[in-house]
């Protein structure tokens, strides 16, 4: 019980993810002209990275990297 509690948590701070991304792609529009490809790689580690905590099996390690690519990515989307 305590295990579901806790991927249930975890789940729901992955999907306040997306609005996170939202607002930064909102209010930080200079920084991401510049800081585009880094922004790319920092995804890129990020799916990386929980995708190895998956395998590991250390959750912790797979929903913090998954949160950093959910909100990187998000922010690289270009609103029309």
């Amino acid at each position: 019980m305590n295990e579901l509690i806790t991927l249930l948590i975890a789940t729901v701070v992955l999907i306040l993810g997306i609005p996170i991304g939202n607002l930064l792609r909102k209010y930080a529009k200079e920084e991401l002209k510049d800081g585009r490809p880094w922004i790319f790689l920092l995804s890129l580690i990020g799916l990386l990275g929980g995708f190895v905590g998956l395998i590991v099996g250390n959750d912790a390690l797979m929903f913090t990297f998954f949160f950093i690519a959910i909100v990187s990515s998000r922010s690289l989307i270009r609103k029309k």
